[in-house]
């Protein structure tokens, strides 16, 4: 069964953040398909660094767009207007009343990847078969930015503040998860130890 929506752009920045550390000198990146990895807890991949290795969930949000008419287009599904916050996973399944990665992960670092494609979902999937050489140079990033924020400090924050924000409902893989969306500002001007890594697509070598 082929990969769709929020489930492939998982699986694209996932590859993204993989050539990034990659080209930023980081050592033994490993992806470790998220929540079937390490207990299903959460951890989307792994590197090392100066000889420690670090754990890291990726969270990819496609609401980065400026440009009305591309948000307009349907077709465009991974182009949406930017919210200017953080959606954060507060329950994994309704039905289950699982909880979300953003309670359960035990990854080191969150590294939330904004990031608009103006590309239809169909191309997107195919350039994911495609070796790295034209995945980087043929998937249209128009606009990206990595945030790492230091994820058990981000998780005590968000446990004591979640329920200031509304619950939205957001289909993953067939299941309806929970999500409360954060303003940016809200989380950047509270937690320490954010880092703002900025553009890093045009950097993968």
């Amino acid at each position: 069964m082929s990969v769709t929506g929020m489930l492939l752009l998982q699986d694209v920045a996932i590859r993204i953040i993989e050539g990034y550390l990659r080209s930023t000198g980081h050592s033994d990146v490993r992806p470790s398909n998220g929540r079937d990895a390490l207990g299903g807890r959460g951890v989307d991949l792994t590197y090392v660094n100066q000889g420690a290795t670090r754990s890291v969930k990726v969270k990819p949000d496609p609401y980065f767009g400026l440009d009305r008419m591309k948000v307009a287009d349907r077709e465009l599904a991974f182009y949406r207007a930017d919210a200017s916050a953080f959606a954060f996973e507060a329950v994994a399944n309704a039905a289950t009343r699982e909880p979300g990665w953003m309670f359960e992960s035990v990854a080191d670092d969150l590294y939330y990847y904004f990031v608009a494609i103006p590309q239809p979902e169909d191309e997107v999937r195919a350039l994911m078969n495609e070796p790295d050489e034209v995945f980087f140079s043929e998937l249209a990033v128009e606009r990206d930015e990595l945030v790492i924020l230091p994820m058990r400090q981000t998780r005590e924050w968000f446990e004591l503040h979640f329920e200031d924000y509304t619950p939205r409902p957001v289909m993953l893989g067939g299941a309806s998860a929970w999500y409360r969306l954060v303003p940016r500002t809200d989380i950047e001007r509270s937690m320490p130890g954010i880092v703002h890594a900025g553009s890093v697509f045009g950097r993968i070598g």
